[in-house]
């Protein structure tokens, strides 16, 4: 793996030198776009607006529109000079726990590896965390923008997961959402039954892509000149007075299939 950014983590006075790894990589068949016309394959252009020509990536710069239509040219050196500790720095703000934060705050997690000379610091801090069962709220710099962050500990490692900012969460006020509530009733009791039914630990390993294995075969098929089957179909909603009905189907069939089926 590549590291993506050096810098160090800030623990008190402590000073952590680390370098971060992105933990994921998106498993997804590669479409390119192409010309229905003539098969011919799509090409973007950075184009000069006053040229009308296209313009070498490394001629190219960012900038600052003005209220009067005028640009403040900004380098990629004028971002390093915005505060050069909060671009090198993991900050670690406030601990808490892990728990509390609720899960649509969570972005990217990345991986965090000891930086030279720094296994006995990076040790200590993990350990703590792992001791006290809290997780780091931290802020740090990445690609020119600020970013909320937690890190914890997982096993030998320190993951840290980036989150969005409150002011990044959008509100559901606009949402039509139900007023109706089962504080209690027979529909909630057999609801119950079929989530402890179908409860176990997370197994992350049992859950795969199989909707790209479907896109794959049907990509075959269409490259040996094969007609293209319509795989599944599009479930329909559950009336209200069918609920009783679906509710007690659902339990027999959890009863006979086992647990866990990816």
């Amino acid at each position: 793996m590549r590291s993506i950014w050096s810098g160090s983590i800030s623990f008190g006075l402590v000073n952590i030198p680390v370098n971060l790894f992105s933990a994921t990589n998106q498993e997804r068949i590669d479409l390119d776009m192409l010309h229905k016309k003539d098969m011919s394959k799509i090409r973007f252009a950075r184009v000069c607006e006053s040229e009308e020509k296209e313009v070498p990536y490394q001629e190219i710069i960012r900038g600052y529109q003005l209220e009067d239509g005028q640009y403040v040219p900004i380098e990629k050196s004028d971002f390093e000079k915005v505060d050069v500790k909060k671009s090198k720095t993991i900050e670690i703000q406030d601990f808490a726990q892990v728990e509390q934060i609720d899960s649509i705050y969570f972005e990217k997690p990345y991986y965090l590896e000891p930086g030279k000379n720094a296994d006995k610091p990076y040790a200590l801090l993990r350990d703590a965390l792992k001791k006290s069962k809290k997780a780091a709220l931290a802020k740090f710099v990445l690609r020119n923008k600020e970013h909320l962050s937690v890190i914890k500990p997982m096993g030998r490692i320190l993951i840290l997961n980036q989150l969005r900012f409150q002011s990044e969460i959008r509100s559901p006020v606009d949402l039509s959402l139900p007023d109706h509530k089962f504080e209690e009733g027979v529909e909630l009791d057999m609801a119950i039954e079929i989530v402890d039914k179908m409860s176990q630990p997370f197994r992350p390993e049992l859950y795969k892509d199989t909707y790209n294995e479907v896109l794959q075969k049907l990509i075959d098929e269409k490259a040996k000149g094969k007609k293209v089957k319509v795989h599944g179909k599009e479930p329909e909603p559950t009336e209200v007075g069918d609920l009783m009905a679906k509710l007690k189907e659902s339990l027999k069939q959890t009863k006979t299939q086992p647990k866990a089926a990816a």
